[in-house]
């Protein structure tokens, strides 16, 4: 695996460290790349505590010493997301370690809105929310486990500065008065909207010009350059949202102007990028059947990658020259939607292990159905009723002792599995009873929350 450039250590205590952690990182890669098995939650958790001895040696070692960092911190690191995301594969996502690829990315996301100074307080919201929920994971350590007061800390540490980050960018939309707060946010989804079509295959000039058409409307409602109330007064932030205005304006005629062509130079990090968002995009809609999320560990290592070659925020060409806005721009919005995408797939990644996430997609999808037949009027008569019981009852026989087992092995879940069966049967067992009522038969037959006929009517 690629290492980035940075010193190894000079203490030998720290080189051996170094080499055991990168035996961990190897087996934990390896782990990753096989597809034959499903993810047993003991492999997991026996790594991540050789990965803790290590970091505990480590520890010692630098006690009260003065160490620059060196590539013992950077294996570290990948040691930590990769268990992270193992973490979320095994089901244990609400325990520390899960948090720690996710703080990751929430502080890549914040250091790309603040770069960028574009975003709602639609996302600003959703990461408040996730990072309250992280913190509480962390405070809160399962009675099975090893307290890690030192891994509870460096987590901690890691989401109050991601906290820190949030409230000035809450800070500035605060700056911005409340009737002028819709415009800002629409300005804000104009612009993502035309980034998006500029990097579709087939650029369309006439979805930006709508768009252009939008931007003239909002321009035409200020007066002498400013968002003014209806008494006429001027709006406090009506400088800073024209000025977002003003770069949609541009943004519009330098898209009409390149036509949606990229220049070739940069082609080969535009064609990354692209691949990525689409791969991204892929996993987004058939999340639920086809993620493992150690999957995003190869995503994030390419896009920390090209985010990193930049200078001085912006990237050079083999002369050394800066890209032109353009491109920069474009780049940018790929990044940033890519890391968006990682973070949606890992907020939408259920306590439920690979190995019991099968039987959950199908409890999933039966629920759905369910509910759907509930809200159009119920069915007309038990019979209707017979596919849905009849999987219900192959599903709960897959149980032993009230536990699914998968290999021998009782995967993390059972909880939320158990409990959206549970509610599968309920939901069955309503639109049973409903249909009985309508019948006038509800009392010829036994209430049993199966749903399944009664033996005369199978015959």
């Amino acid at each position: 695996m690629e290492t980035p450039k940075i010193p190894l250590p000079q203490d030998e205590g720290e080189k051996e460290i170094l080499q055991q952690l990168n035996y961990i990182q190897d087996e934990l890669l390896l782990r990753k790349i096989d597809r034959t098995t499903y993810v047993r939650s003991q492999d997991i958790m026996q790594l991540y505590h050789r990965t803790i001895e290590q970091v505990k040696r480590l520890n010692d070692f630098r006690s009260g010493k003065t160490v620059e960092e060196n590539r013992v911190d950077r294996v570290v690191d990948s040691c930590f997301q990769l268990l992270s995301l193992f973490f979320m594969t095994i089901g244990r996502n609400n325990e520390a370690p899960a948090a720690y690829a996710l703080t990751s990315t929430i502080k890549r996301l914040l250091d790309h809105l603040t770069e960028a100074d574009l975003f709602s307080a639609k996302d600003l919201d959703s990461m408040s929310h996730t990072l309250e929920h992280l913190s509480e994971i962390v405070h809160h350590t399962p009675p099975s486990e090893e307290p890690m007061p030192w891994l509870e800390t460096l987590i901690s540490s890691r989401i109050e500065r991601c906290r820190a980050s949030l409230a000035k960018l809450q800070h500035k939309l605060e700056e911005i008065a409340e009737p002028l707060r819709p415009t800002a946010e629409r300005l804000v989804s104009i612009l993502r909207q035309m980034a998006m079509i500029n990097t579709k295959t087939k650029f369309s000039p006439g979805d930006i010009h709508k768009f252009e058409t939008q931007l003239n409307e909002i321009s035409e409602s200020r007066k002498d350059g400013n968002f003014v109330d209806e008494e006429g007064n001027v709006l406090q932030g009506s400088e800073k949202v024209s000025a977002l205005l003003e770069r949609c304006q541009l943004y519009t005629s330098i898209i009409l102007e390149r036509g949606g062509k990229f220049p070739d130079k940069w082609r080969s990090i535009y064609d990354v990028l692209v691949g990525i968002r689409n791969e991204l995009d892929k996993l987004a809609l058939t999340q639920a059947w086809s993620l493992r999320e150690t999957d995003l560990w190869d995503f994030q290592r390419q896009l920390d990658k090209i985010d990193e070659s930049r200078v001085d925020g912006n990237w050079l060409d083999e002369d050394g020259q800066p890209a032109e806005l353009y491109v920069q721009r474009t780049l940018l919005y790929l990044i940033r939607r890519c890391y968006g995408y990682i973070y949606h797939l890992m907020i939408s990644s259920e306590p439920v292990s690979e190995a019991l996430l099968p039987v959950y997609n199908q409890l999933t999808t039966l629920k759905r159905c369910l509910v759907e037949v509930k809200n159009s009027g119920g069915v007309a008569s038990v019979r209707e009723l017979y596919p849905y019981s009849m999987k219900l009852t192959s599903i709960d026989n897959m149980r032993v002792d009230g536990k699914f087992m998968i290999g021998g092995e009782i995967p993390e879940g059972q909880g939320s599995v158990n409990e959206l069966l549970a509610e599968c049967f309920d939901l069955n067992y309503e639109l049973r009873i409903a249909a009985e009522d309508a019948s006038g038969a509800s009392g010829s037959r036994s209430p049993d929350k199966s749903g399944q006929p009664p033996a005369s009517d199978t015959s």
